[in-house]
Order: C-alpha cells, then structure tokens, then sequence
C-alpha cells in the first residue's frame, strides 16, 4: 500500500467499475447465443450439446461475477462517499435511495439464484430450465443496475472505469 491511500481506494473502485463493465459485456454475449424462454423438453433433446451447455456455464459464472463485482464495487463506492459500510444492507439501503438498484429484495433475490447456481447441480432439465430462464430475466436488473453505478460513481465521486477498454461495448448494450 503507497502513502496515498485515498488515491489507492480510488484506483481501486475504478478498476472495480472496469470490471463490472467487462462482465456485463460478456454476460450479454453469453445470454445472446440462447433464444429465450428455454423448457425442459427442449433442453433434454440438447443435452449433448457441448457448446449449449458451454454458454450456460458461461452465463452461471458471469451472472455470479457480475453480482460479487457490483457488490464490491457498491461497498467500496459508499465507503469513498462516507456512508456506514458495516452491513451490507446499509449499503444497499444507500443505493436504493440513490436509485441505483430498484429494491433491495431484487438485489436478495439475484443473490439466492447466485448461491443456489454454485452450490446446486440439478439433473432434471425442466428444472435446469427453470433457473436459466431466472437467470435471464434477473440479468436484466444487474445489467441495468451496473450502469446506474458506473453512472452514479462518475457524477457524486468522478471516479470512472480505469481503462475505456470496454466502455463502448458496455454502452451498447442499453440502446
């Protein structure tokens, strides 16, 4: 850690912010090679579809990194604004108000599928269905809730992404 330690923090929001762009970018792709709403039966007749079931995998994971980065990145925006950071849902109270997230119970919600997708291995496949088809309608809320950050930390800190790298495919997802 240098001297500058507001500086180091401030660094360190922006490349969260780069990275939730980069994440997003890449969960819209993913979820982009999937026609949507998907059922079971559909499913069971692909299920030896390796490159199917690569991009559910890959949606899983991105929807999950999205999430823990968008978390990160909010606890360490209200930090640098000076607001109580001792629970999460302080924080999240914070970017309610400020209308960066709609409600906290959406936010709970996209964590619940979150946890249930890295600890639960279904083998049903209406079941399996049934969650990617929730992945993708709660994928909806935080892509939409990154660029609300990612706006919000700009206009009340002026901090943006460390690098412009993916900033114009971020933006094209929301035209």
């Amino acid at each position: 850690m240098s001297q500058d330690i507001l500086g180091d923090q401030q660094r360190h929001l922006a490349q969260l912010l780069e990275a939730i762009q980069r994440c997003a970018w890449f969960l819209q792709q993913s979820r982009n090679k999937v026609t949507w709403p998907m059922d079971g039966e559909w499913l069971a007749d692909h299920k030896k579809d390796v490159a199917l079931f690569e991009t559910l995998a890959a949606i899983n994971e991105r929807f999950a990194k999205l999430q823990d980065s968008l978390a990160s990145a909010m606890r360490h925006s209200a930090l640098l604004a000076g607001e109580p950071t001792d629970s999460f849902l302080k924080v999240l109270a914070l970017f309610e108000k400020q209308r960066v997230i709609d409600d906290i119970s959406d936010w709970q919600r996209c964590r619940a599928i979150r946890n249930i997708a890295a600890h639960d291995y279904a083998t049903h496949y209406a079941q399996i269905a049934e969650h990617f088809n929730l992945l993708n309608e709660l994928a909806d809320m935080l892509l939409l809730t990154s660029q609300r950050l990612v706006n919000w930390s700009a206009e009340q800190l002026q901090i943006l992404p460390a690098s412009q790298d993916f900033s114009t495919e971020f933006d094209s997802i929301f035209i």
